[in-house]
């Protein structure tokens, strides 16, 4: 994963991690990578790693079993609240900069029913 220095590293791999929550790569209930081998995946520190687990516990985006490891969350719904949160993300961000560059909400709408995504290679 290559990291963006404008956003803290355990910010970049718990939106990594969502990620794969919305695609679901990763299901509810699935077990998590331990904080070592998380570590090494992303090329983190263990201490980062602890945070990263730290925070998306603190999120309700997984959940700690003594002696077990680290979940995902269970709740069904969760998968569809991180797909929003992280959607609207993204869009503040979009709308952010269009503006910045001078577009109105109009034109903003009209650029996007423009847009024609090129094919992947």
């Amino acid at each position: 994963m290559e990291f963006d220095s404008g956003m803290p590293i355990y910010m970049q791999v718990i939106r990594d991690i969502k990620k794969k929550i919305v695609q679901k790569e990763l299901l509810p209930g699935e077990k998590l990578p331990s904080n070592r081998e998380l570590a090494v995946q992303y090329k983190v520190n263990p201490n980062t790693a602890a945070r990263i687990y730290k925070e998306m516990e603190m999120a309700g985006y997984c959940f700690t079993k003594r002696g077990l490891g680290t979940f995902v969350t269970e709740d069904e719904t969760m998968q569809k609240t991180v797909r929003k949160e992280m959607a609207e993300d993204l869009l503040k961000g979009f709308m952010k900069e269009m503006k910045d560059l001078g577009f109105d909400k109009t034109e903003i709408i009209s650029e996007i029913k423009e847009y024609e995504e090129e094919p992947e290679k």
